[in-house]
């Protein structure tokens, strides 16, 4: 019986990845997959530290499987690094200036995109959108009932909110996804599961546990408490 693992939205919090990494390791033996669903970057401290792990991969590839899509914040580095203009008045508002700080950036000087590797910039356009795994669609925000997986509007499936309460899944796969923040998530229903639950702000990081042989949500869950992001930001 082999599971797969969800983690979501990141957000430069490298010390949840790193316990999180451990946690799940530690509860199988036989290993897994891990599905990591976008929105490493931006607001957390450590953005720069959790892309590099994240493109390492696994310690033992023989044993765990990961998988790394491409969330919304990825989409807004990217534009802004390639297109400087854009920094200021789209990244900056929405974190990434504590991503700029993990890449060595000073405070109080004029924004410099140059810092950041393109070697990083690569990794994260080259991410896949969607992973199906026969059960289970699993994406950044969400899917689009009633079209193809390969017809997808990629910017809906990487920033669509689904309404309050709504039940949809894909057909017969259960959607896994994060993006919309439930601190008290995760939020588990019928037809998908969102595990956003704002870590980088509060610690709380909940990671889903899926049956590979399974249908439907997650069997069980692994939860990982570390400090606030003001906690954070004292012992600094």
């Amino acid at each position: 019986m082999t599971k797969t693992y969800i983690v979501a939205d990141l957000h430069g919090r490298h010390d949840l990845l790193v316990a999180a990494i451990e946690r799940i390791e530690q509860s199988s033996h036989s290993g897994g997959t891990i599905v990591f669903t976008g929105d490493y970057v931006d607001r957390g401290p450590a953005s720069r530290q959790v892309i590099e792990t994240l493109m390492a991969g696994p310690s033992d590839p023989s044993r765990w499987k990961w998988v790394c899509l491409q969330g919304n914040h990825e989409e807004i580095m990217m534009a802004a690094c390639y297109a400087p203009g854009l920094a200021s008045s789209w990244w900056i508002p929405n974190g990434g200036g504590a991503t700029l700080m993990s890449y060595g950036h000073k405070v109080g000087v004029a924004i410099d995109v140059s810092v950041v590797e393109i070697a990083h910039l690569q990794w994260m356009a080259g991410l896949p959108i969607t992973y199906n795994d026969g059960k289970r669609v699993f994406v950044h925000a969400g899917v689009q009932n009633g079209v193809p997986l390969d017809k997808q509007d990629e910017q809906k499936n990487t920033w669509m909110l689904y309404p309050d309460g709504a039940e949809d899944g894909y057909g017969d796969l259960h959607v896994v996804h994060g993006h919309h923040q439930h601190e008290d998530g995760p939020l588990l229903l019928r037809g998908r599961s969102n595990f956003d639950t704002l870590a980088w702000y509060t610690g709380r990081l909940v990671v889903g546990v899926f049956d590979d042989d399974l249908d439907g949500g997650p069997v069980s869950t692994i939860e990982i408490k570390g400090p606030t992001i003001h906690e954070l930001k004292e012992a600094a």
